[in-house]
């Protein structure tokens, strides 16, 4: 199938969102898959694959970064606020709504790790959306964030975040803390194989030299408190919970706890890390049943 890919922009909070929009072969009207990444991720690391593949299915795919991101607008850079990154989507599936080539009534959500708490709460907001794919998803601040964490690491990023909030407050520049680093250092992820699983990503995409891993550190400082599991049972649509048994960055079994909650989910559960569904056989096999999902409830 013929694929077509256009660069686009959107508006959320009054600054632009960037995007790339992939319209299959035809003239619609086509179901749609919104896409955004995780904790510090951008859209160029391997959401395209996703998106194209959804693209080669007949199904139409946006796939963007939230405001303080990539070529996204807003200040501070490499932001992470979780009521912005909501606002985003919600802005990004008006956006695509308004396409005359695309079925409103069909606009799906798909989010991986930190998204994949998004999606979650999207879905339990918004009755109308079509259907979600959470993979390796951050479902509860408290288990995915602090339980995972080492009390001096929790305190480190703590001191980290409050000092970079107040100086934002002062109007001073940002303070960074790495977003993936080796066990010990100052980092949002640090388990062992993290750093690796991130570059053998940024490795595939050609980024590892010029794509640095960064965070304002005070985007840490709300993450506990971040629990979409809580509002899980409130999603009316098909869910998709693609689960990675070998994950060290989120809890799988947090996500099979979530599920239960669930009146219509299913889960997928798969040998990989957290990485890996990026890469390879992981991709291959993650995707393949993300399209049997899609293609059940979007058309």
């Amino acid at each position: 199938m013929s694929i077509t890919r256009e660069d686009v922009s959107f508006i959320s909070g009054g600054l632009k969102c960037t995007g790339w929009f992939y319209r299959p072969e035809g003239t619609g009207p086509f179901p749609c898959v919104i896409l955004a990444h995780g904790l510090g991720g951008v859209r160029s690391h391997r959401l395209d694959l996703y998106a194209q593949r959804f693209a080669g299915e007949g199904i139409a795919a946006l796939a963007f970064d939230y405001r303080h991101w990539a070529d996204s607008e807003g200040e501070p850079r490499m932001l992470v606020s979780i009521s912005r990154q909501l606002a985003d989507y919600e802005a990004a599936m008006d956006w695509a709504r308004s396409l005359p080539e695309i079925n409103s009534q069909k606009i799906a959500l798909w989010g991986s790790s930190f998204s994949g708490g998004h999606v979650l709460a999207l879905a339990a907001k918004h009755h109308e959306i079509a259907a979600v794919i959470s993979q390796c998803p951050f479902t509860d601040g408290v288990r995915d964030g602090l339980s995972m964490r080492g009390l001096w690491q929790l305190l480190r990023l703590t001191a980290a975040g409050v000092y970079d909030q107040l100086r934002g407050w002062l109007g001073l520049s940002p303070f960074y803390v790495a977003t993936v680093g080796a066990p010990g250092t100052l980092a949002a992820l640090n388990k062992p194989g993290a750093l690796d699983g991130y570059l053998e990503v940024a490795r595939t995409t050609g980024t590892e030299n010029s794509w640095k891993p960064l965070i304002t550190a005070r985007s840490l400082l709300r993450i506990p408190f971040y629990r979409p599991i809580t509002r899980i049972d409130r999603i009316s649509c098909p869910l998709l919970l693609c689960i990675c048994e070998a994950d060290t960055e989120v809890r799988p079994e947090t996500a099979l706890k979530a599920i239960a909650r669930t009146v219509r989910g299913e889960a997928k559960s798969y040998p990989i890390t957290h990485f890996q569904v990026y890469l390879a056989e992981g991709f291959e096999r993650v995707s393949q049943d993300q399209i049997i999902f899609l293609r059940k409830h979007l058309f």
